[in-house]
């Protein structure tokens, strides 16, 4: 890794852009290329530098474009960038969308700005920095939930489950099985509450990883 680290920062709060600018940009092994309020100014800014960013630190809350909806877009314009999303944010849901999405880490604005630099440096070595409360609840999410055993749910609440899993909507799902709506609404909150899980959405995710 050659030093200088070339460093762009994308946030929108200005005291804690300021903060991680007058910090990170005195530190000799970075320099920054590119300081911007939004996305939108980022990618203005951008024809402007000589030398493209090697590593973004990027909030997921912003105005206009989210961080989270301008991965894509970012990854084709810099395929060479480490993303690293910075957020007060640490659910597993945004955690997972943003890796999925090709952010490099992850990192929680209560981080110590120490802990920003070496982050920073992580990344720009070809690592996947985490703070440590974003890398339990990633490995977490990726943990077989011990609840899961072949008797856990009866062989009637294994149909509701497929059928929810096909994407049938509570009305298909009391059709194809003879049931009213009611009580396929009985089943769906009795499987949540066994599965442990809050949403179809999160119910879909087990299936596809094979956890049901």
């Amino acid at each position: 890794m050659n030093f200088p680290v070339r460093l762009a920062l994308i946030e929108d709060d200005p005291e804690v852009r300021e903060l991680l600018h007058g910090y990170l940009c005195r530190q000799p092994e970075l320099r920054c290329v590119l300081l911007a309020e939004s996305v939108e100014s980022f990618l203005q800014q951008l024809p402007d530098v000589l030398q493209p960013p090697q590593v973004l630190l990027l909030d997921i809350h912003l105005p206009g474009l989210s961080g989270l909806d301008a991965l894509p877009l970012l990854r084709q314009r810099l395929p060479e960038v480490e993303i690293i999303m910075q957020t007060v944010f640490d659910d597993a849901d945004r955690i997972y969308r943003a890796l999925c999405a090709g952010a490099s880490g992850y990192v929680l604005k209560n981080s110590s700005l120490e802990e920003y630099k070496a982050a920073v440096l992580e990344a720009a070595r070809g690592g996947a920095p985490m703070s440590r409360a974003v890398a339990r609840k990633v490995l977490a999410h990726f943990k077989p939930s011990a609840t899961l055993q072949p008797d856990l749910l009866s062989a009637r609440e294994r149909e509701v489950v497929q059928a929810m899993v096909d994407g049938l909507s509570d009305k298909q799902v009391a059709s194809r099985l003879g049931l009213s709506v009611e009580t396929v609404r009985t089943y769906v909150k009795r499987i949540y509450k066994k599965l442990e899980v809050g949403s179809r959405t999160e119910l879909m995710s087990r299936a596809a990883k094979g956890q049901l």
